[in-house]
C-alpha cells in the first residue's frame, strides 16, 4: 500500500536554496555542513517530491561574479530544472548581508545606499523573471532601527514606498507577471524592523502607488516569535485578498527567529494553518522558509527537507477528518459556529434596519446564562491531533 503522506508535486511544495543550504551557522559558531550546489539542491528535492526551489539572487548567483560566470551559473541551473520538472516560483534579494546595508537598505539614511539596494533589487526582479517566478518577495531584514532618533519612523516609511514603487513600476515597463509580496518580523537582526506584523504591512500597502501589484508573504515563525496567532495573520491576509505566498517553517514563542522544521513546535498552531488553507482552497505554493538542527549532516538535511511535506500532508489529513468527524460538527453546533456566518442586521444599512436594531430587547440574562460549549470542542480537536479519532 501506498503511504499517503508521500509528497507530489501537485502538492506544490517549494523550498529556497538558503533553506536546504543552511550550512549550519549561527552567532556562536561556524558551520557544520558544507556548501550545498543550486544544481544538487534541485536534483535531490525533484527526488524527494517537491515542487518547485526558490532563491535571493546571491544564493543562485555569488556576488562579484562575471557575466561569463553568470551565465554559464544560469545554464547549469536550467538545465537542472528542465532534466527534474522542477519550477522557480519565487525569488527574492539579499538587502541584508552586504555591511552596506548595515543601516538599512531601502530605507538607509544614506541615499547612495538607496539607489543601491533599488538597483541590485531590479537586477535581481530580471533574474527571478528570467527563470519564470511569478511572485517576488521583499523582506526587509535591515530596514530597522536600534536608535530612534537616528531614524524618524515617518520619512524611514516614505523611502520604505517609494522603493516598492519604483520596483512596481519597473515589473510594469517589463511587462512582467510578477507580483511583490512585503515579508513582515517583529525585530531581528535590527533591534525593531519596519512593518513588524501582517496589520502593519496591509495599512503600508493601501499607500501605494499600485496596491494591487503588493501583498503579503506571512511567515510562521516571524508572527510567533512576537506571540501572535500565526493563523489569525493569514486568515487576515486571506480575507483582505492579500496572501500572495506563505513562509512555512516552526517557532517558540519569545525566542529568535528559529525556523524550525515545519511542525516541530506548536503543532496545533501548524494544524489550524493548515486547515484553514486547504479549506479555503488556496492554489499558492506552500513553502518552507526553514532549515534542518545545526546537528545534522547531509542527509540529516533532506530528512529534514522530507519532515516538513510530510507534517503538512498529516495535518491536510487531519483536516479532512476533522470535516467529517459527526462529534465535531456537533460540537461546532453547539458552540454556534453557522451563526457567525449570518449578517448581524438582515435588512443590511438601510434605517428600517437601524431602527429594528435599536428597537430590539432580548433576553439578556438567558444570553449570558447560555454555554458557548467551547471546552468540548477544543477536547475533541486535541483527540483529534493526537490521534485516538
Amino acid at each position: 500500500m501506498a503511504d499517503p503522506y508521500t509528497p507530489e508535486p501537485a502538492h506544490h511544495f517549494t523550498f529556497g536554496l538558503w533553506t536546504v543550504g543552511n550550512p549550519g551557522r549561527d552567532p556562536f559558531g561556524h558551520e557544520t555542513r558544507p556548501p550545498l550546489d543550486p544544481v544538487e539542491a534541485v536534483h535531490k528535492l525533484a527526488e524527494l517530491g517537491a515542487y518547485g526551489v526558490n532563491f535571493h539572487d546571491d544564493d543562485l548567483i555569488p556576488p562579484g561574479s562575471s557575466e561569463d560566470e553568470r551565465n554559464s551559473i544560469l545554464k547549469r541551473f536550467r538545465r537542472a530544472l528542465d532534466d527534474t520538472g522542477m519550477v522557480v516560483p519565487m525569488a527574492t534579494t539579499n538587502l541584508f548581508s552586504n555591511p552596506v546595508f548595515k543601516e538599512g537598505a531601502f530605507t538607509a539614511n544614506d541615499p547612495e545606499v538607496r539607489r543601491y539596494a533599488v538597483a541590485k533589487t531590479l537586477r535581481a526582479i530580471d533574474l527571478g523573471a528570467e527563470l519564470g517566478a511569478t511572485t517576488y518577495v521583499m523582506w526587509g531584514g535591515r530596514e530597522g532601527v536600534e536608535a530612534e532618533a537616528a531614524k524618524p519612523v515617518g520619512a524611514a516609511l516614505d523611502r520604505y514606498a517609494e522603493a516598492v514603487n519604483l520596483c512596481c513600476a519597473a515589473i510594469r515597463q517589463r511587462g512582467y507577471d510578477l507580483r511583490i509580496a512585503l515579508e513582515p518580523k517583529p525585530n531581528e537582526p535590527r533591534g525593531d524592523l519596519l512593518l513588524p506584523t501582517v496589520g502593519h504591512a496591509l495599512a503600508f500597502i493601501g499607500e501605494l502607488e499600485w496596491p494591487e501589484m503588493v501583498g503579503l508573504n506571512p511567515e510562521f515563525a516571524h508572527e510567533t516569535m512576537s506571540g501572535l496567532s500565526f493563523h489569525q495573520g493569514v486568515a487576515q491576509a486571506l480575507w483582505h485578498d492579500k496572501l500572495f505566498h506563505i513562509d512555512l517553517n516552526a517557532q517558540r514563542i519569545g525566542r529568535y527567529d528559529q525556523d524550525f522544521r515545519f511542525g516541530a513546535e506548536g503543532i496545533r498552531d501548524a494544524f489550524y494553518l493548515v486547515k484553514l488553507l486547504e479549506d479555503s482552497g488556496w492554489d499558492g505554493m506552500r513553502h518552507f522558509d526553514a532549515h534542518a538542527y545545526r546537528t545534522e549532516d547531509r542527509e540529516g538535511v533532506w530528512d529534514f527537507a522530507r519532515g516538513c511535506m510530510r507534517t503538512y500532508l498529516i495535518l491536510a489529513e487531519k483536516a479532512r477528518r476533522f470535516a467529517d468527524d459527526p462529534e465535531i460538527a456537533e460540537a461546532m453546533a453547539t458552540a454556534g459556529v453557522d451563526g457567525l456566518h449570518q449578517p448581524t442586521s438582515p435588512g443590511g444599512l438601510s434605517s428600517e434596519a437601524l431602527d429594528e436594531l435599536r428597537a430590539g430587547e432580548p433576553d439578556l440574562e438567558a444570553l449570558a446564562a447560555r454555554g458557548a460549549g467551547h471546552e468540548r470542542l477544543d477536547q475533541l480537536v486535541t483527540e483529534l491531533l493526537l490521534g485516538v479519532r
